[in-house]
């Protein structure tokens, strides 16, 4: 019996012993972008994923490299994403310029007063910030994640630089996002062409009849008139060019209005192309 009170302690002294070797080892730490610490064990690093589990459990989770912000390895290794800014994908193959990220431009965007054209000729000024305040309206309510400088800003920063619409070609998407202390621009263009125009005539005609006093019919008058009017109608564009600031262009795209109209509405195409491009949630 003695024997067997001693197996029991000796079994019971290393179980305790592993249990705590266990919860002594030094746990992995992925640090998220949104401030979340995650701690436990990574399994396997791809080019886009880390595989980790949580410590004291067995479940596997695949968490995206581009959600990472920092990895304190238990070795006591850091390693660090600073790139990793979505959709930043497209940045490994820009081969322009490779230069990191500044910390304070990370998930920050700039929509620029857009480029209105009338008949292919530089239109009024007024339609293209019209067409940049409707941008940020709409994208504001789906960009989760984002920080995106409200027009006034935008447009006061660009006066100071200097970066003025007719001046603008000189400045580079970097030098315009080092500006604005973003990570992403969006640049558009409004165009507004003359399409055919439709035509509309009325008439009316009327008879007055003149009589005696007798009653008798002594003359017939007519009056006839006619009215003439023409609606001009327009095909409208838009195009949207979204750039990073390590100027590689990661969302190029067009779209026309399916149907021309009377009043050169461009919200249709504006809506279409924002809801497509990769700084868009739903």
């Amino acid at each position: 019996m003695k024997k067997f009170y001693l197996l029991f302690t000796c079994l019971i002294f290393a179980v305790s012993t592993i249990v705590q070797g266990q919860s002594n080892q030094k746990a992995d730490i992925i640090k998220k972008n949104n401030g979340e610490e995650l701690k436990g064990k990574i399994i396997k690093v791809s080019d886009s994923d880390v595989s980790f589990v949580y410590s004291g459990e067995t479940a596997e989770y695949i968490i995206k490299k581009s959600d990472i912000a920092q990895i304190n390895h238990s070795s006591g290794r850091i390693e660090t994403f600073s790139n990793s800014a979505t959709p930043a994908d497209t940045r490994q193959k820009d081969q322009i310029t490779m230069s990191a990220t500044p910390a304070d431009h990370h998930n920050k965007i700039a929509i620029l007063p857009f480029t209105f054209l009338m008949d292919n000729q530089p239109g009024a000024e007024a339609i293209g910030m019209k067409a940049q305040q409707d941008a940020y309206a709409l994208l504001s309510k789906h960009s989760a994640g984002y920080t995106i400088l409200d027009p006034r800003t935008t447009n006061a920063e660009l006066i100071k630089a200097g970066a003025t619409r007719d001046k603008m070609i000189g400045f580079t998407m970097k030098n315009l996002c080092d500006i604005l202390g973003v990570e992403y621009v969006i640049d558009g263009t409004v165009t507004q062409n003359k399409g055919y125009q439709t035509s509309y005539t009325s008439g009316s005609s009327n008879a007055n009849v003149k009589r005696d006093d007798a009653g008798k019919v002594k003359g017939v008058s007519d009056y006839n008139s006619s009215n003439s009017s023409a609606v001009q109608r327009f095909d409208v564009g838009v195009s949207l060019q979204i750039y990073m600031d390590n100027n590689a262009s990661i969302y190029n795209e067009s779209h026309k209005a399916f149907l021309s109209n009377t009043d050169g509405s461009y919200s249709g195409p504006l809506e279409y192309l924002l809801k497509r491009c990769p700084l868009y949630r739903k």
